[in-house]
């Protein structure tokens, strides 16, 4: 069921509360234990299947040689069959003649001869020659060793050999294999079949527009991937309300030709999460409650001998438990081992505070600058999806550590190769919404190279900088004495280090406000009697706001909202779309984007600082080719309150 749902309140005594909170390891080691004594403990039987069909399935019995291969002596070159010792004595000086077809016997690369020869002469180390008598004949220059040029009987393959044993994931060539020792199919694993039923009365499927209090149902659909990546196939059945008959009703019935059943949602602890108890009424419940996050609420059990695993509802949640628990038992059912991710030694670049007692698994991007590889942990929320597209591996807290301080040398599990990390643009400071459209036009003008962006504000970027973390940053802070922008701050922050800064655009800045703008907002003035959403600390809008402010004479503390921050100008507009807040400053483009109404303040310039070191590498020379790229430039200038007349100019630090 829905996040919404789950938190409204209840009497304690409608909850259903937690059995137990386990460790991961024991909640497996129960579900195998279960496995075991039902008899699904074992790789799935076998089913025959044509070479046609058979890529990528897993052999369920060895695969012997029916017959040898080649089953004759083949000529492994064009040229003529041979007697070997008729070839003896010849030289370049003394040639020896050979008469066709008795002596040299010509044939084809593969053909079949007599058993009378025992080696193959190459075509090109013979001249044909016709003598007096009109007989055809060869003639040789260097004599052939016994069985020169010829494969061999059974040179591949002998009949009775083991070709592939059991268990073999099978590939392009292994069915080539297959097929020259004599067979037509192959005894292939099952798949494992999986049924998963999404449950809660908010679902609507991503054919439709929800409604405020709807939920897009898309769990399944990273669910059934995971599956079918590991092998699997699944069933999806409609989403199911917040009924406890019909839960338990649908679970009984998935059992009866499924071998594992995905109950999605409604395994918390409110009182509509009716998957534990669909469990205990049907069957035995073996775990309810894991020390894992996210994943925290998973269910266990099992079914008519069919396991039954209830998966959070939170996306990540959902897809962790996917990883951890789902897809081991699928390639266990195939008879493979988990294919283990590569992992990666980084140095972490935020302190990370994680839960004692819990198994931690943190999303974090992946950059190498310079010579150091590094990992910056990204938003922990277990309903951020994007966290999951974003995400260069997975960090493992394990329970018990409060934690890793930064610096620390941490391991990761690599979503990506290390070769895609080496050529990733590393970008950390101001947010806008054209470095995305920076990074599309650079994995399509140049491809195996790729940009990962990470919000934090534009001091925070000039920061990173000076730490060594960021191959650019974008910054957009203002000296109110002066006039100019970041040059200030950036000789303040970064001192003498030598840096090449780029303008990247002008935009507009100003307040985004409910469409109609209803309350009548006309400028800053009106900040002190409006709720506000603020951006960060050492954002360039939060300073450009502080100035304005201190202008007009308005103490933060008359402004309702200050202290609420946001990292980027479509969080802001986002606040201000929901009506938890009535205005908020940030881009036109932002306010647009999402249908709302602006009022202008300021056209500032945003700039890209570079560290000096690591200009002339080839990927940022990419970015810098973009900025005087003319597509480039039009797309940007496509997009509301946008500049690029100064795209790509140098400035003067």
């Amino acid at each position: 069921m829905s996040v919404q749902a789950n938190m409204q309140a209840m009497p304690d005594d409608e909850r259903n509360i937690y059995l137990e909170d386990i460790p991961m390891d024991e909640a497996r080691a129960r579900l195998q234990a279960a496995l075991a004594s039902c008899g699904k403990g074992t790789p799935l039987p076998g089913e025959r299947v044509t070479l046609d069909e058979a890529l990528g399935r897993v052999t369920a019995e060895p695969v012997w040689a029916k017959i040898s291969s080649p089953h004759y002596h083949a000529a492994a070159m064009d040229g003529y069959a041979v007697r070997a010792t008729d070839t003896m004595g010849a030289t370049e000086t003394r040639p020896v003649q050979l008469r066709v077809p008795d002596q040299a016997f010509p044939v084809n690369t593969g053909a079949s001869f007599g058993e009378q020869y025992n080696a193959v002469i190459m075509i090109e180390h013979t001249q044909s020659i016709t003598n007096e008598t009109g007989d055809d004949l060869i003639e040789i220059r260097a004599p052939v060793a016994p069985w020169q040029h010829v494969r061999m009987m059974g040179e591949d393959m002998v009949a009775t050999e083991l070709v592939l044993p059991a268990n073999h994931k099978l590939r392009p060539h292994d069915l080539g294999a297959i097929a020259g020792c004599g067979h037509t199919n192959v005894l292939v694993r099952r798949r494992p079949r999986v049924a998963i039923l999404p449950t809660g009365s908010e679902l609507v499927p991503p054919s439709e527009t929800p409604d405020p209090g709807a939920v897009i149902e898309y769990n399944s659909i990273v669910l059934g991937a995971q599956i079918h990546e590991a092998g699997g196939e699944f069933t999806r059945f409609p989403a199911l309300p917040d009924n406890a008959d019909a839960i338990q009703a649908t679970i009984l019935e998935a059992t009866a030709n499924h071998d594992l059943v995905l109950v999605l949602s409604g395994s918390s602890a409110g009182s509509r999460d009716f998957t534990a108890r669909a469990v205990q009424h049907t069957g035995t419940l073996l775990v309810h409650g894991v020390a894992v996050r996210p994943g925290h609420p998973v269910i266990m059990g099992v079914v008519n001998d069919v396991p039954v695993i209830g998966v959070p509802g939170y996306p990540v949640s959902a897809a962790l438990t996917g990883e951890i628990f789902i897809r081991p038992l699928l390639y266990g059912w195939l008879g493979q081992a988990v294919p283990r991710y590569e992992t990666i030694t980084a140095t972490l670049t935020r302190k990370l505070v994680s839960p004692t007692g819990d198994d931690d698994f943190v999303r974090v991007t992946v950059g190498q600058v310079g010579d150091r590889t590094l990992v910056t942990p990204l938003a922990r929320g277990a309903g951020v999806i994007t966290s999951l597209v974003r995400a260069d591996g997975l960090l493992h807290v394990p329970r018990f550590s409060e934690g890793v301080d930064i610096g620390r040398e941490v391991e990761v599990l690599l979503y990506r190769s290390p070769e895609e990390i080496a050529q990733t643009v590393v970008v950390v400071g101001s947010h806008d919404p054209m470095l995305d459209l920076l990074g599309q036009f650079l994995a399509v003008r140049f491809p195996g190279y790729r940009l990962a962006s990470a919000n934090v504000g534009s001091l925070g970027g000039l920061v990173a900088q000076k730490r060594g973390e960021a191959h650019l940053s974008g910054t957009h802070l203002l000296d109110p004495e002066t006039g100019e922008y970041n040059v200030l701050y950036i000789k303040r922050t970064l001192g003498d280090k030598p840096v090449r800064v780029v303008t990247f655009t002008h935009r507009e800045q100003g307040l985004i406000v409910a469409p109609g703008n209803p309350l009548g907002i006309e400028s800053l003035a009106d900040l002190a009697r409006v709720r506000y959403v603020n951006r960060q600390r050492g954002a360039g809008t939060r300073v450009l706001l502080d100035y304005e402010l201190e202008q007009r004479g308005i103490a933060p503390e008359q402004v309702e909202g200050y202290e609420r921050e946001e990292y980027t100008h479509l969080a802001v507009a986002a606040a201000v779309a929901s009506g938890s807040a009535d205005c908020g400053m940030g881009i036109r483009n932002a306010a647009m984007a999402l249908d709302l109404d602006f009022i202008p303040v300021v056209h500032e310039r945003y700039d890209l600082v570079i560290p000096a070191e690591y200009v002339e590498l080839p990927m940022i020379q990419h970015v810098l080719a973009l900025l005087h790229d003319d597509e480039f430039r039009a797309a940007v200038a496509d997009q509301p309150g946008y500049d690029v007349t100064a795209m790509g100019q140098d400035v003067v630090v």
